[in-house]
């Protein structure tokens, strides 16, 4: 059981076109595929094989598990599932995405959001 790499970070936007000129414009960022979550937003490559996800800010107050989040890729999700319990972290999930990844989602100490994901697929 062990985390891989960095996957993603996710941040929330007033404007998703807007920000994909900033992100395209500014940086350079290379537009990947996203799978259809039912709500609006775009993903960035960053790098190799890690992402900058962006998400439409719908609703400000929104909290968990979609708000601000850093993913990391997991070889086994399964094994942290169980970790998490056995140290008695609260968590949701697990939720499979539309391109076939598995998601956990949990908070640090100071409410940030973290998200274990699988390989899509």
């Amino acid at each position: 059981m062990r985390v891989t790499q960095l996957n993603h970070v996710a941040i929330h936007v007033e404007d998703v076109q807007r920000t994909n000129d900033f992100y395209e414009s500014v940086l350079g960022l290379e537009h990947i595929a996203r799978p259809d979550f039912g709500f609006p937003g775009t993903w960035f490559r960053l790098g190799a094989d890690q992402e900058l996800h962006i998400i439409a800010r719908e609703n400000p107050n929104i909290d968990y598990p979609w708000d601000r989040h850093f993913a990391l890729k997991v070889d086994d999700i399964g094994a942290f599932e169980a970790h998490l319990k056995a140290k008695g972290i609260a968590y949701r999930g697990p939720h499979h995405r539309p391109d076939g990844a598995t998601q956990i989602f949990f908070k640090d100490p100071d409410g940030h959001v973290i998200e274990l994901c699988t390989e899509p697929g």
